[in-house]
């Protein structure tokens, strides 16, 4: 899947920010920017306005990071939590516990895999 191999190369700038290196705006660098917070629900005027240095890049990749671990975390929580449910007979449950992420989640990938978990409920 391309979003998850261009997210990874996000997640590896956050690594490499922690460790101490300066993030240098090629035009490469900032095309993954630009692309993978489309990818993650940041407006284009924000991301823009991010890409004008190298600080405020920085917290612009803290921020996709940010999104893409906690989606992730609760899109999986909730899915198991929902199988669960599920195995024990309480579809109404699960149901409840994928409509509590699409309630808050904004990333567009986490929703389509919330909406497609509780298409198979009904």
């Amino acid at each position: 899947m391309n979003e998850q191999h261009d997210w990874d190369k996000v997640r590896e700038w956050e690594k490499r920010l922690d460790q101490g290196e300066v993030l240098n705006l090629t035009p490469d660098v900032t095309d993954l920017l630009r692309r993978v917070a489309r990818e993650v629900a940041i407006p284009e005027e924000q991301a823009h306005r991010a890409l004008v240095s190298p600080s405020d890049a920085a917290m612009l990749i803290r921020e996709m990071c940010r999104r893409i671990r906690e989606g992730s975390r609760r899109l999986m929580r909730a899915i198991s939590e929902a199988n669960r449910c599920k195995e024990a007979g309480d579809t109404a449950g699960a149901r409840k516990l994928l409509e509590g992420v699409l309630a808050v989640e904004i990333v567009p990938l986490y929703r389509q895999h919330a909406e497609a978990e509780l298409s198979y409920l009904e």
